[in-house]
């Protein structure tokens, strides 16, 4: 039997993930004044609005910034299989803060259609609408950029903070709807748009939500890296059949749990020989792989599934 932990051959986490954060705080802030003075000055008070959802996304980005950095620190007496944890932590943080802008977002526009009172709102003008369109398609491209980071570093917290670059591009064009609505005469045009926007966010936080506390909790790998670790091992030579194959995530790493059949009569040098192999071409072909146990048993003491009966 072999346990090692696994050095990681990624591109560096933090560093990366910290620069994508910044750059989102960056933008929140120019976006953010730039939506406050066109409300100001456009008399529009969803602008406005908007420019405070801007703002809150600054925080938003701190908290990755803090998760990402606690969760690549390295393993310790009281923490030997290190941090990754932290990361998931600050997920569900981002998840229930885009939750609640969401429902902030759902509630005042119930409120607005509700009221029916629409004579009274007033009329945005041009420059409200030119700040909207520059807010979408900067903030889109502030989604897209951090999704893909997200997804090139397996990030539940930096996937998270993409989605809150992606309700504010939506938040913008609820916006935009509703200004362009009020100056057409249909400024309830601009609630209808946001109660929409309130079901894709909170559709959102619940994925995102979901995904980080499947992690917290030793969830399985998918079903897919798990046949592909399964038939990595089954190709290794001397592996007459795998016992047992459990995979666990931890934070965005696997750990991976697995008894192979050897020949019972091979020596303990030779077995273990198996087994380092098994262990090191793993290691090799699956780097979110962070923690290997190999355990060898003799082939046909236990229930072996063979190459031809891969377990379900």
């Amino acid at each position: 039997m072999k346990t090692e932990n696994i050095t990681d051959t990624e591109p560096d986490f933090e560093k990366t993930a910290v620069k994508v954060s910044v750059v989102s705080i960056v933008g929140n802030i120019a976006l953010s004044l730039l939506k406050l003075l066109a409300g100001i000055f456009a008399h529009s008070g969803a602008m406005i609005s908007d420019a405070v959802h801007s703002a809150s996304d600054v925080f938003s980005s701190i908290v990755v910034i803090i998760g990402v950095k606690l969760s690549a620190r390295d393993s310790d007496d009281d923490h030997p299989y290190g941090h990754e944890r932290l990361e998931c932590v600050a997920a569900i943080i981002l998840a229930m803060v885009l939750l609640v802008t969401g429902l902030f977002i759902g509630y005042k526009a119930v409120v607005n259609i509700v009221s029916g009172d629409y004579e009274n709102l007033a009329v945005p003008g041009v420059l409200a609408i030119v700040a909207a369109v520059v807010s979408i398609v900067v903030k889109e491209a502030m989604y897209r950029y951090t999704k893909h980071y997200a997804k090139k570093l397996d990030s539940g917290a930096l996937m998270a903070d993409a989605w809150h670059h992606r309700s504010d591009a939506l938040s913008s064009v609820g916006a935009l709807i509703g200004v362009v609505g009020a100056r057409m005469g249909f400024p309830v045009l601009d609630s209808v748009a946001s109660l929409v926007i309130c079901v894709f966010i909170a559709k959102a936080a619940f994925d995102i939500f979901k995904d980080a506390v499947d992690k917290m909790v030793d969830h399985s790998c998918d079903k897919e890296t798990e046949d592909e670790l399964w038939e990595c091992v089954m190709n290794q030579d001397g592996v007459i059949g795998v016992d047992l194959l459990n995979t666990r995530l931890f934070g965005n790493k696997i750990y991976v749990d697995i008894e192979i059949a050897v020949d019972g009569d091979l020596t303990l040098r030779e077995g273990h020989a198996i087994a380092e192999r098994v262990h090191s071409t793993i290691e090799r072909n699956f780097p979110k792989v962070k923690h290997i146990m190999v355990h060898v048993n003799p082939a046909g003491e236990e229930k072996t599934y063979p190459a031809t009966d891969k377990p379900q």
